[in-house]
C-alpha cells in the first residue's frame, strides 16, 4: 500500500492496474481482496499525505486495517450468498454454452430443442452425465432473457427471433 497506492489519480486505466496489483499478494495467499468502498475520502487523503509529506505510514496502516476488516466481512457475506460453484456446470460450461447458443441460433421450438439437446448429449458427453446435462441446458433455456444472452455470445436480434418461436 505504501509503495503502490491502491487509489491514485492516475490517468487512463492505471487506477485499475494499481488496485489489481495491490490485491495480488492477498489473492495469492487465498485471502479476501481489499476494497476501499466505505473509506471516507478525507481520511484516505490524509493518510496518503502523511506518507508523501511526512514519510509516516501510521495513519495509512490504520486505514488499511479498518478497510480490510470491512472488506473481509463484505466478501464473506457475498461468498455465502453465492454458495459453492457447481462442479458439473464448471466441467461442462463450454458444452452448455454451445448447446444453448445452437438452440437459439437455429430457432428451435421447445420440442425441437428437447430432441436436439438429447442428441447433443449423446454425441458429446459420457453416459453418466447426459441426463444432468439435458436438465441443466433446459433450465438455462427456460431462464434465458436479454440480460443473460451475452454469456452465450448471442445477439439481441437472435434472441428476439428465437423468442417468437419458443413462445
Amino acid at each position: 500500500m505504501v509503495h503502490l497506492p491502491y487509489l491514485q489519480p492516475f490517468e487512463d486505466v492505471n487506477k485499475r492496474v494499481s488496485r489489481l496489483a495491490a490485491n495480488i499478494p492477498l489473492i495469492q495467499r487465498n485471502l479476501c481482496p481489499l476494497s476501499f468502498v466505505d473509506v471516507p475520502q478525507p481520511i484516505y487523503i490524509s493518510a496518503m499525505l502523511g506518507i508523501y509529506e511526512l514519510n509516516r505510514i501510521e495513519l495509512l496502516r490504520d486505514v488499511f486495517v479498518w478497510a480490510y476488516k470491512r472488506s473481509c466481512s463484505r466478501y464473506s457475506a457475498v461468498r455465502q450468498s453465492l454458495g459453492e460453484p457447481d462442479p458439473f456446470r464448471t466441467q461442462y460450461r463450454l458444452r452448455i454454452t454451445e448447446a444453448v447458443a445452437d438452440v437459439v441460433r437455429q430457432g428451435m421450438n421447445k420440442s425441437e430443442a428437447v430432441v436436439f439437446i438429447r442428441h447433443f448429449a449423446n454425441e458429446k458427453l459420457p453416459a453418466q452425465d447426459r441426463e444432468r446435462f439435458v436438465e441443466v441446458v433446459e433450465t438455462q433455456l427456460l431462464s434465458l432473457h436479454l440480460g443473460s444472452i451475452a454469456r452465450y455470445r448471442l445477439r439481441p436480434s437472435e434472441f428476439d427471433a428465437w423468442q417468437e418461436v419458443w413462445q
